[in-house]
This record gives structure tokens, C-alpha cells and sequence, in this order.
């Protein structure tokens, strides 16, 4: 029988029960992506992030309930909230190697900064049937994001966005690709949500790395690199964004609901 160490932190969150919960699993050595890939639906939480220590790097991988996904800022977040608080306290950043590149996660007052790459998009000039019918409402405008498939389809105003019943049978057969809503937000600069049933993800509460996407198309639209964003799910989370050349600042809270132990 193995031991392993599972927190389960609820980022960009300041109290429990909010935010995206995630949870993270330092190991000494990677176990088989089989078993990473149970222990992620036996989670069944929107990822589960395991980080190792190779040759002196960090470096983290991510899981939903149903496959491993090239990106996720929520779980980094956690991840990082992880080795910073409990981990390794003294230190004040750390970077993971990741299947996207380098991340890096630092202390910004009470907040925690993250370093992740830009994913660009591009206009979908003949949007899938299913995104009309699995949203029940027809986007003002349409993009698909390359590299971490998801579609955007931008509306009008918050409250259409709010509005979003999704029919998850159809949003399913888009899978691989995910599909974001986002609109001009009332007391912050937009808002979100995501929807990813083909990924065991029906709606996502927070999700960190659809707004390396959304950055560069709401810098472009209102004119800033600066913006506070806020994802309008059920439980719903803050997000500061910040658009600095190829990359994105992420900033938000994150506090520890459980810490235990997996036995496997």
C-alpha cells in the first residue's frame, strides 16, 4: 500500500465553499497516468494537480474526472498555495514545468500571482450548430482558442450570460473543445462562465486558464491590460487579469478546506 498526501484548496476563493475547488497531490516519483487518471475521477473534482520534484524543478501535472488537460490555472493556484504554505513556507514563488511551458506562481499581497502563457484565438466564421443549440442563444460573435481547444462565444451583457441554460448532451459533442460565454461584466470589466461535459466538467466554478484567452480579446475590446474579471457560476470567483505582452498575470485568493491522506 502507497501513502500519498491530498490537500484540497478552494482557489481564487477568500473563504471556503467558494471559488473552484481542487485538489493536489505532491508525489516523490510520477505513479502510472492509469492511476493518476482513478484518483482524479475518484476525486471527482473539476482537476486534481500532482507536482514532483525533478532534477530540482517542479513540475505538475493536471486531471479532470475523465483525462489529462494541457492546461489549468485553478489548480496551479492550489498547487502553488500548496508548496508555498505547507511545503516549502519560506519561499515566496515557485515555478512549475508544465506540458504548457513554465508557470509560475508568487505571494502579491494577499493574493497569488500567476505567470501563464497568452492562447491566442481565432474568428470561427461557420460556428458548429451545437453552439446555438447547446447554448439556446446565438453568440454575437464566435472564436476558437488554438492550442487549448475551447470555443468563446462573446454576448451581449451580463445578464444573458447569467440567463445560459446549456443543453450538456450537445455542448458534449463539441469534445475535445470546452465552451466559454463571456460578456461585458456590470461592476467588473467582463465575466464567464465554462462549460466542458465532454471533459467529466458540466460547469467549471473558476477557471484560471480560459482567461489566458479571454485577456487579449477584452485588452483589444476596452482598450486596457489591466482588468478584474469575475466567473458568474454558482459558487463564482474573482479574477484579476493583466495582459503583459505574450503572457497573462492571474491573481486571486485560496484557502485550505482538507488535508489528508490517499491510500492506494
Amino acid at each position: 500500500m502507497k501513502e500519498i498526501p491530498l490537500y484540497q484548496i478552494d482557489a481564487f476563493a477568500t473563504q471556503v465553499f467558494a471559488g473552484n475547488p481542487a485538489a493536489v497531490c505532491p508525489l516523490e516519483e510520477w505513479l502510472p497516468d492509469a492511476t493518476m487518471q482513478s484518483i482524479a475521477a475518484e476525486n471527482n473534482l473539476a482537476e486534481t494537480a500532482f507536482i514532483v520534484t525533478e532534477n530540482g524543478r517542479r513540475r505538475i501535472r493536471w486531471f479532470t474526472p475523465v483525462e489529462e488537460a494541457p492546461l489549468c490555472g485553478h489548480a496551479t493556484l492550489a498547487s502553488g498555495f500548496v508548496v508555498l504554505n505547507y511545503l516549502e513556507p519560506a519561499l515566496r514563488e515557485i515555478e512549475f514545468d508544465s506540458r504548457s511551458g513554465p508557470l509560475r506562481v508568487a505571494r502579491s499581497g494577499d493574493r497569488y500571482l500567476l505567470d501563464f502563457p497568452v492562447v491566442r484565438t481565432e474568428t470561427v466564421s461557420s460556428p458548429p450548430s451545437e453552439i446555438r443549440e447547446g447554448l439556446r442563444c446565438a453568440p454575437a460573435e464566435l472564436l476558437v482558442s488554438i492550442g487549448d481547444p475551447n470555443y468563446l462565444a462573446i454576448l451581449e451583457n451580463e445578464a444573458q450570460v447569467l440567463d445560459v441554460k446549456p443543453d450538456m448532451a450537445t455542448l458534449e459533442r463539441l469534445h475535445p473543445h470546452g465552451v466559454v460565454i463571456s460578456a461585458p461584466g456590470r461592476e467588473v470589466d467582463f465575466v464567464s462562465r465554462y462549460f466542458a461535459p465532454g471533459s467529466g466538467i458540466p460547469e467549471d466554478p473558476v477557471t484560471g486558464s480560459i482567461h489566458c484567452a479571454l485577456a487579449p480579446y477584452w485588452a483589444r475590446r476596452l482598450g486596457k491590460e489591466r482588468m478584474e474579471a469575475r466567473q458568474v457560476s454558482k459558487r463564482g470567483g474573482a479574477i484579476g487579469v493583466e495582459l503583459c505582452g505574450d503572457r497573462v498575470h492571474l491573481s486571486g485568493s485560496a484557502v485550505c478546506y482538507a488535508r489528508g491522506t490517499l491510500t492506494i
